[in-house]
């Protein structure tokens, strides 16, 4: 185990700044649904509807920009810095267009909330929400580009600074506009948005301006000659990007579905599955960022073509995330009765019957979700590592497979054609993303030995 454990400083040292940008954002998610639950259960559903939508949008943006990590981390180990380069700016229009399209297929399928089956006043109050927050998709998938970018080059802190600025603006955006503090207008959701598509602005600007400050990313960063495309680079880009898109939408919209069910079982159940996701996506984070530092360490390897090496690195981060997600799996257990009062106002005499049950069954779900996010940061951090080795097409078979072949139908018909209702649906859940793992760990074992035999 040896082997394993000297590996797990540096893997840390890759992954922390990753890790903290990313919970940032969820910390300002957690922050939203706080802000917003003390205005209702209503205005904390429809924020969950609303953002359902744009998580799928988002998935697709983020999945996409992933494959400009391994391309700039194996031109990084070969020592080709043009080949780094061209791959960020040919990843850079990519993910613009990518935005845009984005934002503009969302505002289409706004019409969809009305068939949904969802409660009237929740998806009232979602729609005006849901024209910001898509928008702010456009510069959110732009910053994506300059953060993968930026972690091929082995440099993750840069973005995590950007996040850690933009994550503050957000929160103090949100509570005065929210609220309506300080003499701005009370805005009640619309404020969350609005505080969403600024802070995503700002980010990008910042990250933008922190690289080209440095010497070592100026010339990565400028000078760029837009005119010149190359078709070959292209290709390789959407090869890479596209089936990695989609295995990150196959997880996105099964959990979306989930929101969905949780929504034709009534707004209630509908608020404890936001807040039960919410709390286990500040967990899932950490194996987001140990599944960059596994894309990096990957590409880098395969970069140098030493696979041997490829082979022990990647299994120290595959053990690394699997004794931190046993971790918070206790502490989940611990505090599943708690960790739900946060979200809501126990005071409010109005909404106390509501509270009450979103509290109940919020800690039942708690129960599931300290398994299932160790199948999920293992599955995880497990893609992580085919991405750097560039293996994407078969993965997403998997994925397909494992979300909606297994996951999906469960999630169905234990949530609404059994007594379990949504621990049902977060037990199907737990199946597909268990199923997930095991595969796609079969297929890296497979691959990796095929590779040093070679």
């Amino acid at each position: 185990m040896q082997q394993y454990f000297k590996e797990f400083k540096y893997n840390l040292k890759l992954a922390y700044p990753v890790i903290l940008g990313l919970i940032g954002h969820t910390l300002v998610q957690f922050a939203d649904n706080v802000m917003v639950g003390q205005l209702g259960t209503a205005e904390l559903a429809a924020v969950s509807l609303g953002s359902s939508f744009v998580f799928i949008g988002m998935s697709f943006g983020i999945g996409f920009s992933t494959a400009i990590t391994p391309l700039v981390a194996e031109a990084d180990g070969a020592g080709k810095k043009g080949e780094a380069k061209s791959a960020f700016k040919h990843g850079l229009i990519l993910c613009t267009l990518i935005g845009l399209s984005l934002f503009g297929v969302i505002i289409l399928c706004k019409p969809v909330l009305y068939y949904m089956n969802q409660p009237p006043e929740v998806v009232d109050l979602a729609m005006p929400y849901l024209d910001l927050v898509a928008l702010s998709l456009v510069p959110l998938v732009i910053f994506q580009a300059f953060k993968q970018f930026s972690e091929g080059l082995s440099q993750t802190k840069y973005p995590m600074y950007a996040a850690v600025i933009a994550n503050i603006l957000n929160i103090i955006l949100n509570y005065l506009l929210i609220f309506g503090t300080f003499g701005f207008p009370k805005m009640g959701i619309i404020g969350a948005a609005i505080g969403t598509l600024v802070s995503r602005i700002v980010m990008i600007l910042f990250i933008w301006l922190m690289l080209k400050n440095k010497k070592r990313f100026h010339d990565y960063v400028t000078g760029f000659n837009f005119k010149k495309i190359e078709k070959r680079v292209m290709k390789k880009i959407i090869n890479l990007g596209f089936p990695s898109a989609l295995q990150m939408f196959f997880e996105v919209v099964i959990f979306t579905a989930a929101i969905w069910l949780s929504g034709v079982l009534g707004k209630n159940p509908q608020a404890a599955n936001q807040i039960a996701l919410n709390l286990a996506s500040m967990t899932f984070m950490v194996g987001m960022g140990l599944s960059v530092a596994a894309m990096i360490r990957v590409g880098n390897q395969k970069g140098l073509g030493n696979f041997k090496e490829l082979r022990r690195i990647a299994f120290s981060i595959f053990l690394l995330t699997f004794i931190l997600e046993v971790i918070f799996a206790i502490l989940f257990l611990i505090g599943k009765n708690w960790f739900p009062t946060l979200y809501l106002d126990q005071s409010d005499l109005e909404n106390l019957a509501d509270n009450t049950e979103v509290i109940a069954l919020t800690a039942q779900l708690l129960l599931v979700a300290a398994v299932f996010q160790i199948s999920d940061g293992i599955q995880v951090v497990v893609l992580g590592a085919l991405r750097g080795l560039q293996d994407v097409k078969i993965p997403t078979w998997i994925t397909l497979f494992a979300y909606w072949g297994i996951g999906f139908p469960l999630c169905y018909y234990l949530g609404l054609h059994t007594e379990l209702a949504s621990v049902g649906i977060w037990i199907g859940l737990l199946s597909g993303l268990t199923a997930s793992a095991i595969m796609l760990y079969i297929r890296f074992n497979y691959l990796t030995k095929k590779l040093i035999l070679e």
